[in-house]
C-alpha cells in the first residue's frame, strides 16, 4: 500500500516514509491509496479479540512493510496494562438506554490523544529504520491542550527523537499547562506562544515547509516529523477504537451485528471524526456521523453550508481542545470526497491561506449533509449539560464530552431518531478541567484557590476518584516556563533542538 499527497496525488510514499515525513513539503497530507474492506464475518472475528489484538489486526492492513511480529510488539507496548489500567477504550453504557460513552482517557495523560500517541513513537522509530534513515527525528507539535502532553509522554526519552511542543498561552486549562510544563525526559521541550491554537498550528506548518530550517536540521543530522494528526501514523490508531466500540456494543447487546451505530464526536481539528469516517468506508456499520463543536463553530457551518470561513471571532472556551478555526484534517476528507482531486484540494487550501475561506459547491455540500449532522454548544449550555448528566445519569464528564452530549440531543430533536444505538466519544477526564466541572455541578459552592485543592473538592462532591496521573502532578517540578511571539517560533525551534544558543 502506497500513500498519496492530498495536494499532489502524483507524489507517492511507502507507509514508513509517510510516517517519518509526517507532511508533504508542499503542505499536503498523506492518505492511503486504498482502504481495506471488512465484512460482517470479519467484525464477528474482531469481537472475539482483545483491544490489543483488534489494533494489531487493523494496523497491519495499513502498514505492509511491517511484520506481524513487529506490529504485535508495537501495540502490546502501547496498550499495556501499565499504561492503560483496566483497558484502553472501555465502553460505558448508560443503564436503561441505547447510549454509551467511549472513554478514551484511561491512559497516562488522561486524554484521548494517548490512544494514538502511545503507539506512534513505536511506529516512527521502526519506520526510521525501514527507510534507512540515521537522522534524529525532531517531532514538532502544536497543541490546543491534550496533544502536547500526550506527545511529550509518548516520545519521552525515545532514542533518536526530540519532541518540541508549542501551546497557546492562556489557551489551555491550568491542569493541561501543568502537565506539559512538568514533563520529564531529556529529549523534550515546551514553549507557550502569545496567540491561539491556530497561530501555533500555522506557525508549526510554516516551519515544517521552511527550506532554510529544514536544511539547518539536515546539516546537523536531523529531520522534522509530526505527532499532530497531520501525520498518518497518528490518525491510523484512532480508526481502531471505532471498530472496538462497535464490537463492544455488540457484545453488550446494544445492537445486533450489522445494525447501524451513530457516532458523536467533539472535534476541532477533525481528525477524531475523520477516523470514524474512514472506519465507515472500511465497512463498519456506522449510521450518522455527528460532529460537535463549541462556540468556535466553523465546522458546524461548513458541514451544513459547504462554506469554510475562518474569518470570525475566536472564542476561548471551557472546552479548549476544540478552540480551533483551521481544521487540518478536513483536507483529507475533501481529497476523498472529490475522488482524489488533488488539484482542487490544493486550490481550496490556497484560497484558505490567502482569503481565509473557500466554498465546495452545492453538489459536495449535499454529500456532506448526508454523511454528517453538525451542531455547536456554548459554554453556558456545556456547563448545564455537565450538571444534568451528573444529576440524571450519575455520569461525570469533562466539557468536551458535554459538548458532544448536547449536540447529540440537538440531533435527536432535529431528526426524531431516538432508536439508533449511539456512542458518544468521551475525550478527557473531567479532572483535567476540575474548575469548569466544579462550577457546573456545584455553582453555588466557593471553589478552592489551589488547582489540586479543586481536584480534591471535585472528588469529595461527586464521590469519584481523580486519576492517578492527575493526582501525582502536584509532586512534579515545573521545568518549562518560557513564552514567545509567533514570529519567534522558528528561532525557538532551533534553540530547543540545540542548534542555536538560548536567548
Amino acid at each position: 500500500m502506497q500513500y498519496k499527497c492530498t495536494r499532489n496525488k502524483a507524489e507517492s510514499l511507502s507507509a514508513a516514509q509517510a510516517i517519518v515525513q509526517g507532511i508533504s513539503e508542499n503542505g499536503g497530507l498523506f492518505v492511503p491509496e486504498s482502504l481495506p474492506s471488512y465484512s460482517a464475518d470479519d467484525l464477528k472475528q474482531l469481537c472475539k479479540k482483545s483491544y490489543t489484538e483488534r489494533a494489531a489486526h487493523i494496523v497491519a492492513d495499513f502498514l505492509p512493510e511491517f511484520t506481524v511480529e513487529e506490529i504485535k510488539e508495537c501495540v502490546e507496548s502501547a496498550y499495556s496494562e501499565q499504561k492503560f489500567p483496566g483497558g484502553a477504550a472501555p465502553l460505558h453504557r448508560i443503564a436503561g438506554s441505547n447510549q454509551a460513552f467511549l472513554e478514551l482517557w484511561h491512559g497516562p495523560t488522561c486524554a484521548f490523544k494517548d490512544m494514538a500517541l502511545q503507539l506512534l513513537p513505536h511506529l516512527l522509530t521502526r519506520s526510521l529504520k525501514k527507510t534507512k534513515c540515521d537522522k534524529t527525528a525532531v517531532i514538532l507539535v502544536a497543541t490546543s491542550g491534550d496533544t502536547g502532553k500526550a506527545a511529550l509522554e509518548g516520545f519521552r526519552d525515545v532514542p533518536d527523537t526530540k519532541i518540541l511542543v508549542f501551546y497557546p498561552d492562556k489557551g489551555v486549562s491550568a491542569m493541561q499547562q501543568r502537565q506539559m510544563n512538568t514533563q520529564e525526559g531529556e529529549n523534550v521541550a515546551v514553549c507557550a506562544i502569545e496567540g491561539n491554537f491556530d497561530d501555533a498550528q500555522t506557525g508549526v506548518k510554516r516551519i515544517f515547509t521552511n527550506p532554510e530550517i529544514r536544511k539547518e536540521l539536515e546539516d546537523n543530522g536531523m529531520l522534522f516529523s509530526s505527532a499532530n494528526s497531520i501525520n498518518w501514523g497518528r490518525l491510523l490508531p484512532q480508526i481502531v477504537y471505532y471498530f472496538s466500540a462497535y464490537c463492544d456494543a455488540a457484545e453488550q447487546r446494544m445492537l445486533e451485528m450489522g445494525q447501524p451505530l451513530n457516532i458523536v464526536v467533539p472535534t476541532g481539528n477533525f481528525g477524531n471524526i475523520l477516523a470514524a469516517y474512514y472506519a465507515k468506508k472500511m465497512g463498519l456499520p456506522i449510521g450518522k456521523l455527528i460532529c460537535a463543536s463549541n462556540s468556535n463553530n466553523v465546522l458546524t457551518e461548513f458541514l451544513s453550508t459547504g462554506v469554510y470561513d475562518r474569518n470570525r471571532k475566536f472564542y476561548t472556551t471551557i472546552s479548549p481542545s476544540m478552540d480551533i478555526l483551521v481544521s487540518s484534517n478536513l483536507e483529507r476528507l475533501l481529497f476523498d470526497l472529490t475522488g482524489c482531486n488533488s488539484d482542487q484540494v490544493a486550490s481550496w487550501m490556497t484560497e484558505l491561506n490567502t482569503t481565509g475561506r473557500y466554498s465546495v459547491g452545492s453538489e459536495l455540500t449535499a454529500v456532506l449533509k448526508d454523511l454528517f449532522f453538525s451542531g455547536c454548544c456554548d459554554d453556558a449550555q456545556t456547563q448545564k449539560t455537565i450538571y444534568e448528566m451528573f444529576l440524571s445519569k450519575n455520569y461525570l464528564c469533562d466539557p468536551h464530552t458535554a459538548v458532544a452530549s448536547d449536540v447529540y440531543e440537538q440531533y435527536v430533536k432535529a431528526t426524531g431518531d431516538k432508536s439508533t444505538p449511539t456512542v458518544i466519544v468521551s475525550t478527557a477526564s473531567p479532572y483535567k478541567f476540575a474548575d469548569s466541572v466544579l462550577e457546573a455541578v456545584a455553582p453555588a459552592q466557593k471553589q478552592e484557590e489551589d488547582d489540586f485543592a479543586k481536584v480534591q473538592q471535585l472528588s469529595s462532591l461527586t464521590s469519584t476518584v481523580a486519576p492517578a496521573p492527575i493526582a501525582q502532578l502536584q509532586e512534579k517540578t515545573i521545568r518549562f516556563q518560557n513564552c514567545c511571539e509567533v514570529a519567534q517560533m522558528p528561532q525557538v525551534v532551533l534553540q530547543m533542538a540545540g542548534l542555536e544558543p538560548k536567548a
